[in-house]
């Protein structure tokens, strides 16, 4: 009987090729974890990016095009992973739909960072909007129920509102340390200020908010 040499090597495993939605995954999750340890000013390198999902640079060009899409897409992704019930959403009046927004961005710092990172690449692209007739349509209706006064700027009430409370999400610790109060804390008093400017801005100019004018 002939004896099988000992020092054979053992045939090598061939790795399973990923589906292009696969690849397209671990693309968008890369750009997530880069954009969590280097920071929104960082920026995103797309070479980094496919290094970090273990695929060839290439891809990213093939799949997604340019940087500005690959984020857009990643954008995407964390929003279908986690969006509010859209439908009761816009049934609710003014104040607790912002108040529903407010406490969704504090569970989405991603998210705001990657829609920060395209307003600073000045992307053409960029909507932070994306549902622009529901809004309108809802605060058609505020200002219809009196949810709103009927002269109240809707639409730059929603936006300035929205841009509240993105920035804070983006500089939520920084805030924290300059004010020397651990985060949380200052999570509960930045939403008591939050729910006073809405209502505010729910009373309309000259209304009595039950302060002592100066």
């Amino acid at each position: 009987m002939t004896e099988q040499p000992t020092d054979q090597a053992a045939p090598r495993t061939r790795r399973r090729r990923r589906t292009r939605e696969e690849t397209q995954a671990d693309l968008l999750d890369a750009a997530v974890r880069l954009l969590r340890r280097d920071g929104v000013l960082a920026g995103i390198n797309l070479r980094e990016v496919a290094q970090e999902a273990g695929v060839n640079h290439g891809q990213i060009y093939q799949y997604f095009g340019t940087r500005q899409a690959l984020l857009r897409a990643a954008i995407a992704r964390l929003i279908e992973a986690d969006r509010p019930d859209q439908a009761p959403h816009w049934e609710q009046p003014f104040t607790d739909r912002r108040r529903t927004m407010w406490n969704w961005a504090l569970t989405q710092p991603d998210l705001v960072r990657l829609r920060a990172l395209l307003a600073l690449d000045d992307d053409p692209e960029l909507s932070l909007f994306p549902s622009l007739e529901n809004t309108r349509a809802a605060l058609e209706r505020d200002r219809r129920s009196g949810a709103l006064p009927p002269d109240a700027d809707g639409e730059v009430a929603h936006a300035m509102t929205a841009v509240t409370y993105l920035g804070y999400c983006i500089f939520r610790h920084a805030i924290a340390r300059d004010l020397g109060i651990p985060a949380d804390e200052l999570d509960r008093r930045a939403a008591d200020v939050f729910d006073r400017m809405l209502g505010g801005l729910a009373a309309g100019p000259g209304a009595d908010t039950g302060r002592e004018s100066r």
